[in-house]
């Protein structure tokens, strides 16, 4: 029986897009790295459109664990709210832009008309968010998608005009970009958007657009779009081409509003170049090349609140970038829950990534860290069972690079602290490995949180404002004061045994939490221990660790 092809999309269209994109550039991710020479020849590209689709994906899957049926609007803003989080380098931050101009338009209607004017907004608005658009690179090939979708009336005939479209306006891009035709190769980005696209086709049709066919290395020359189109398919060795540029790329969240991002852009663009600024609605991705990166950031600051800030210096980071100066032997990455952890870890001599409630770092922000800490060996402490995937994915990549990552699966930060209290970077890589995965394992933890809607529990219903105790990831008590219920979460951890308890508290929690906590466990459980940390602003309510 032939299949009845879709004649407008749905969010679980919109999941299997996100699915099959991220599936498709983590196969094509190296080929992609390999032929990046413009607007730096960094070799990054595949790897930044990776991480900025895996953010998008990761929300829409945030959307349907929260909702079983999510309304397709709301799945369509999550995507690009999800990749404006996420978004990674030039391409990547562009790419954030485009579905966020389709987010625009099919929040108002799915079928394909509607398909066809969001790639056409998607095209104009990534133009309008670089300072100087640059023919020959992922903007037109984003352009050609839009205008061979023009007229389609179905889903399907638009993803595939557009898909077609963009294939071609690929091929073309060599004959655009000197720098391109010098290095026989398409470019990267644009690239990557076909690689997108196609998944659009598989998402709606089930079959995978076939792909240009392999062609050998040098077969049609070196310059020109009849060598380029091999690059479809394959990548020639490619050596670093582009003119000398800025020596920082400068990435950041900015809250601010639409006054103040005008401000900014003038100024970063004197300050800089290859300058895209993408968002709205009071929050934006601002990325920039620049010399003066220092400027670049307080140039941000001026501007509103700017967080997540990322540096990177282009002669000693990314795939294949040399690093001149000598690596540390050993360090340790820490994913903290809150400001006053990740004080304390940092000053314990751990390189810090702050998790903020709702936004979890991504493996792009996982693998900067793990970069930054600039060492040949990294021990990678992820603290939330919920961030298995994104630290393993971020460890595999590390590891490409030539950094010996080993990867201790803590499910909670006071099981990080047990880890990083054992960790002693003069013995042996493997063994203190070892150690530190024991210390983990033999803390049991628990957290107060409360809760934001009526909700079914492993220790029944809760309502809008109880305040639940868990212990080991599980809700195992429901209570109404604060303090009451972390001593009967505390009672219970205790009753296996204890013999140091551990307490994390929030900076909003009631003042005399601790004292009445301290002070139940001294009187309640002899020869125990209590020791007491503060999380700061943001962090949850109450963490509680038993060794």
């Amino acid at each position: 029986m032939p299949q009845t092809l879709p004649q407008a999309l749905d969010s679980a269209v919109v999941r299997s897009w996100c699915s099959l994109a991220l599936d498709a550039l983590g196969r094509e991710r190296e080929e992609i790295d390999a032929i990046n020479v413009y607007p730096v020849a960094d070799g990054d590209t595949g790897t930044n459109l990776y991480l900025t689709v895996e953010s998008a994906s990761q929300a829409v899957e945030a959307v349907f664990a929260a909702i079983e049926a999510p309304d397709f609007a709301d799945t369509v803003r999550a995507m690009a709210h999800g990749a404006l989080l996420g978004a990674r380098g030039n391409s990547g931050t562009i790419l954030s832009q485009l579905l966020r101009g389709m987010s625009e338009v099919l929040a108002t209607g799915c079928d394909g008309p509607h398909l066809a004017r969001a790639l056409r907004r998607a095209a104009a608005s990534a133009r309008e968010a670089v300072a100087h658009p640059v023919e020959g690179t992922i903007l037109s090939v984003a352009s050609a998608a839009a205008s061979a979708s023009a007229g389609g009336e179905d889903v399907v005939a638009v993803a595939r005009a557009a898909h077609a479209g963009a294939r071609a306006a690929l091929e073309a891009t060599p004959g655009q970009l000197a720098v391109l035709e010098r290095a026989g190769v398409v470019d990267a980005g644009g690239r990557g958007l076909v690689t997108v696209l196609a998944a659009l086709v598989q998402a709606v049709t089930g079959e995978a657009p076939a792909r240009t066919p392999r062609a050998p290395r040098g077969a049609s020359g070196a310059s020109g779009a009849s060598g380029a189109s091999g690059a479809l398919g394959a990548a020639p060795a490619v050596e670093p081409c582009a003119e000398a540029g800025p020596a920082y790329e400068v990435i950041y969240l900015l809250e601010a509003g639409d006054t103040a991002v005008a401000r900014l852009r003038d100024r970063l663009d004197a300050l800089g170049d290859s300058l895209v600024v993408v968002g709205g609605d009071g929050l934006w991705n601002v990325h920039v090349h620049v010399d003066d990166a220092g400027a670049a950031v307080e140039a941000g600051v001026e501007a509103g609140r700017p967080h997540r800030i990322r540096i990177t210096h282009f002669g000693t980071s990314g795939p294949g970038g040399a690093a001149p100066e000598e690596r540390a032997g050993r360090a340790v990455v820490a994913v903290l829950p809150g400001e006053g952890l990740a004080r304390l870890c940092a000053e314990a001599g751990a390189t810090t990534v702050l998790a903020r409630p709702g936004e979890p770092p991504a493996s792009g922000e996982l693998l900067d860290a793990v970069r930054r800490a600039h060492a040949r060996e990294v021990v990678l402490l992820p603290n939330d069972a919920a961030l298995r995937h994104a630290a393993a994915a971020a460890a595999e990549q590390a590891r490409a690079e030539g950094i010996r990552v080993a990867l201790v699966p803590t499910r909670a930060a006071v099981q990080g602290i047990a880890a990083l209290a054992v960790h002693e970077p003069d013995r042996r890589f493997d063994e203190d490995v070892v150690a530190m995965t024991a210390a983990a394992g033999a803390t049991r933890y628990g957290e107060l949180a409360v809760a934001e809607r009526q909700s079914f529990t492993s220790a029944g219903v809760c309502q809008a404002g109880d305040v639940l105790g868990l212990i080991d990831g599980d809700v195992a008590v429901i209570g109404q004061d604060v303090a009451a219920t972390a001593q009967t979460v505390l009672d219970r951890m205790l009753s296996a045994g204890g013999e140091l308890v551990t307490l994390v508290i929030a900076e909003d929690a009631p003042p005399d939490l601790a004292a009445r906590l301290e002070t139940h466990v001294r009187e309640t459980h002899l020869a125990v221990d209590t020791t007491t940390y503060p999380g700061g602003p943001k962090a949850p309510l109450l963490l509680i660790g038993v060794e």
